[in-house]
């Protein structure tokens, strides 16, 4: 059993959905928090098991359209992730994890496919797929995170709807396809960044650290993350 003072990191279905390193965003989140002195114990959820609603991080990757659609199903029928969600849990999906999290997303023919609900929002298949390095600007909103950096590789096309505004605005890339990437609301992130993601803009793993503990994380040497971020920066905007 977790300990009362631990940060519980719950990681969502790595056996549909885990594609393109996205588990390095639980490692990346671990290490974040124990360089701050914090205990982490981190619970990795197959898709035959119940989700524990008693984390404070959820995380959920990417993966093809038949996973994408199992995932769905057991997630709605389970209830874990919902219940965590409003109980004030944090929760970080990252591009098919991204578009279950809504209403509706496209299916294996591009056919629409009963989201899980937690945002409003809808995903649909585009007419081509996007591929290739993202640059996006955060909104302000969220504070002081710098400029993401990440890659995409997804054809799907995302609307917000009510109560969700967008993550970022793109300076390179496709994101949502209206110019916009993921989007937020609450303590959910949604991204089509992989990268993973949080290793290349780790400012967006301490916006989840705050959101789970409420306390700003203390400052930690990001030399490292801060010459990956650099390097691909200047790879796709040689001016950066």
């Amino acid at each position: 059993m977790p300990s009362e003072s631990a940060l519980r990191i719950v990681w969502i279905y790595p056996d549909l959905l885990s594609t393109y390193g996205d588990q390095g965003n639980v490692l990346v989140l671990e290490q974040r928090a124990r360089r701050r002195g914090a205990s982490v114990e981190t619970v990795h959820v197959r898709s035959s098991d119940p989700v524990p609603d008693s984390g404070d991080i959820y995380l959920i990757g990417g993966g093809e359209d038949r996973p994408q659609i199992l995932a769905a199903e057991r997630l709605r029928r389970d209830g874990g992730l919902h219940r965590a969600v409003a109980r004030g849990a944090a929760l970080f999906a990252v591009c098919a994890g991204y578009q279950i999290m809504g209403t509706t997303f496209g299916g294996e023919e591009g056919q629409p496919v009963e989201g899980v609900g937690l945002l409003d929002i809808a995903s649909g298949r585009g007419t081509h797929r996007a591929v290739g390095e993202l640059v996006a600007e955060v909104d302000p909103a969220l504070g002081a995170v710098p400029t993401l950096t990440g890659f995409e590789n997804h054809m799907g096309v995302t609307r917000l709807g009510q109560g969700v505004r967008p993550l970022s605005r793109t300076v390179v890339g496709t994101g949502n396809g209206d110019g916009t990437e993921g989007c937020y609301a609450g303590k959910i992130v949604g991204t089509y960044l992989h990268g993973p993601a949080l290793a290349r803009n780790p400012a967006l793993a301490d916006l989840l650290l705050f959101w789970a503990t409420g306390t700003p994380p203390t400052p930690i040497d990001d030399t490292w993350y801060e010459r990956l971020r650099q390097e691909r920066l200047a790879a796709v905007l040689p001016s950066a």
